[in-house]
C-alpha cells in the first residue's frame, strides 16, 4: 500500500500499473501530468490479516483500510478506501496485485 502511494506521489504510473492486478488494470492512462494534485500524507488505517491471520480463509486474498489526504487545484480532499488485493506468482515469486477499493461512509 505505501509503495502505491508513493509511486502516485511521484507520478510513476508504470509502477503503479505493475502492482495492478491484470482482472482490473486500466487501460487508458492513470496520471496526468499537467494536474494540480499534491499528495499530502497517508494513513494506514487497519490491515485486516494482523487481525483474521488464523481464521482467514483465503491466505491470498487481503484488505488494507487507508485514508489519503490531498489537494486538487489547491482544495483539500481525504480518499478513504479498502483495498483488496491478491498474491499471485509474478516477477521474483509470489507478489500482492491490488485488485479495486471500496469506500467507506
Amino acid at each position: 500500500m505505501r509503495s502505491r502511494y508513493s509511486a502516485y506521489t511521484l507520478k510513476n504510473e508504470p509502477y503503479l500499473l505493475s502492482t495492478w492486478h491484470e482482472s482490473t488494470r486500466p487501460t487508458a492512462p492513470i496520471i496526468q501530468q499537467d494536474e494540480k494534485l499534491q499528495w499530502l500524507g497517508l494513513e494506514v488505517k487497519s490491515a485486516l490479516r494482523l487481525r483474521q491471520r488464523k481464521a482467514k480463509a483465503r491466505p491470498n486474498e487481503d484488505f488494507v483500510e487507508f485514508v489519503a489526504r490531498l489537494r486538487v487545484d489547491g482544495r483539500g480532499q481525504r480518499l478513504h478506501e479498502l483495498s483488496r488485493f491478491l498474491r499471485e506468482p509474478g516477477e521474483g515469486g509470489l507478489r500482492w496485485f491490488y485488485v479495486d477499493g471500496e469506500f467507506p461512509e
